[in-house]
């Protein structure tokens, strides 16, 4: 479900195909409901190993994340510090991943390439960016650890199943559309770059 409060775009899980239609990069949102942390040996256990991943994210979210948690007795956890993974390091699996688990947003640092471009175009989700440095922050907006999964993989790798109220500010960098934030403003500045280099180069030709 999407819905605007307080001026900011806000979905709630499960996000339909219908509910990402006006979303598009560079836009804003923040994110209620179930997400899970996701990284690299969950994405290959999943796309390499051919394992089901315990943990429902259709309509949902994950997060490439390596969390802090504080344990708390009788399987309960607190979330200490969730900060953002490099994207680009689940490039290769992330549209398998898509396609295989229905997942419709995908949350990270950095951009991703043509693999994530194709997933999200193809079955309708979309990448978002974390702002990087903001890791205590975000862990305030998880509001319970419901359940965690592949906890043999270790604490950054374990599929952290949680409830989050508001998380963000998410930056749109992929959408419906396949189109990608950063892959369309490396264009803009390589001619802003080229301009510019040649415009200091003017004033600085008296250096030899």
């Amino acid at each position: 479900m999407l819905e605007i409060k307080d001026g900011k775009k806000i979905l709630t899980t499960p996000v339909s195909a219908g509910d990402l239609a006006d979303i598009h990069i560079g836009d804003i949102i923040y994110l209620n409901g179930s997400m899970t942390t996701c990284r690299d040996v969950a994405h290959r256990r999943l796309v390499e190993g051919g394992r089901k991943l315990p943990v429902v994210v259709r309509d949902a979210a994950i997060f490439h994340a390596g969390p802090i948690i504080r344990p708390l007795g009788e399987d309960r956890f607190e979330m200490v510090s969730v900060g953002p993974t490099t994207s680009m390091r689940m490039e290769k699996f992330e549209k398998e991943f898509v396609e295989q688990t229905g997942v419709r947003i995908i949350i990270g640092k950095g951009g991703m390439g043509a693999n994530t471009e194709y997933a999200c175009k193809q079955y309708k989700a979309i990448h978002c960016v974390f702002p990087a440095g903001n890791a205590v922050v975000a862990a305030t907006e998880v509001e319970e650890i419901v359940d965690a999964q592949w906890k043999d993989l270790g604490m950054p790798e374990t599929l952290w199943h949680c409830r989050v109220k508001e998380f963000g500010p998410l930056i749109v960098s992929i959408d419906t559309e396949g189109r990608n934030l950063f892959e369309e403003n490396k264009v803009i500045f390589n001619e802003r770059k080229e301009k510019a280099i040649e415009k200091i180069c003017k004033q600085v030709s008296f250096i030899k």
